[in-house]
């Protein structure tokens, strides 16, 4: 099949990588421009990017789709069907309407729920046991269109959100082949979301990332696997501002304040929360240094049981 692959961060590439090796002819890739980075500032192509250009497909960084300049791209380069997988650009509708199969998405959970930018995260963070890929048909909505396969996987209660990713991105390059045989044959089946059902996954931001004690142990354990690697939940601890980066529940219960020390040893720090919870800090980072154990950091920032972190 003559493919256009329309994808930017690490999450696409394995969707791309497929189409490739079951011998689809992708006779393009869309991905986002290339930004600085780093202390030089020096403008770094995408993930995808660097993949297209190591298999030999023309890749195309429009700064907008837009002003007709894409479109009239994409009519040259003829594509039978879009594939999009976290492209980071909303498609206008004279694109979606060009490939006569259409635009299908690689979507990182079981739509209709968390539709939007972070589905990964918003996951994580509110708790969920279970998530999964969507491939959908693209609509002019946000992540509407109609589903067309998903597979689901449970969350690990210690997963992170980037472990969970790597998985997703996977999930979804393994199940693009049997969408795209069946829309091949004419056999594919679209169901219509249930809005009723759905709800949102915002972009994440830096006001996600204060710890507040007062939420139970496996709240602040979700925050903290929800936020990794970015933006990172954050505490004071004994007046350094820290990244939260590893914790674990504990079966315990204490009286004390949350956001006190329960206990303080060479296994890590345990911190009263709500509800009478206590969530063990394993690993953090403060403010300039690298991540270390915490019982590391207690070293040089011993702690009394009852103080406040």
């Amino acid at each position: 099949m003559r493919i256009v692959f329309m994808g930017t961060p690490d999450f696409a590439v394995p969707s791309l990588r497929k189409l490739v090796e079951c011998g689809h002819q992708v006779c393009g890739v869309f991905t986002q421009p290339d930004k600085p980075k780093n202390r030089g500032m020096k403008l770094l192509p995408t993930p995808v990017k660097e993949y297209a250009m190591s298999v030999g497909i023309p890749v195309f960084q429009p700064a907008t789709l837009r002003d007709g300049s894409a479109l009239e791209q994409l009519k040259q380069l003829e594509p039978e069907l879009i594939v999009v997988a976290a492209y980071g650009k909303i498609l206008p509708v004279e694109i979606l309407q060009l490939p006569p199969l259409g635009c299908i998405n690689v979507h990182s959970s079981l739509l209709p729920k968390y539709r939007g930018a972070a589905p990964i995260n918003w996951a994580i963070l509110n708790g969920e046991r279970e998530t999964g890929v969507t491939i959908m048909y693209m609509a002019e909505g946000l992540d509407t269109g109609d589903m067309l396969a998903s597979s689901a996987t449970p969350i690990d209660l210690n997963e992170s959100a980037q472990q969970l990713h790597d998985r997703l991105a996977q999930m979804g390059a393994d199940l693009l082949p049997q969408v795209l045989e069946k829309l091949e044959q004419g056999t594919a089946v679209a169901v219509p979301q249930d809005d009723a059902r759905s709800c949102y996954a915002p972009m994440l931001s830096r006001a996600l990332s204060p710890i507040d004690w007062t939420r139970t142990a496996t709240e602040i354990h979700n925050q903290v696997r929800g936020l990794t690697p970015w933006p990172s939940a954050t505490a004071m601890v004994d007046g350094v501002r820290c990244k939260i980066t590893g914790t674990a529940v504990t079966d315990q219960k204490t009286a004390q304040a949350p956001g006190t020390c329960v206990k303080a040893d060479k296994h890590g720090l345990q911190v009263a929360c709500g509800q009478g919870t206590v969530l063990e800090i394993l690993e953090l980072q403060p403010d300039g240094k690298k991540a270390m154990a915490a019982h590391a950091f207690l070293l040089g920032h011993p702690m009394k049981e009852k103080e406040a972190i």
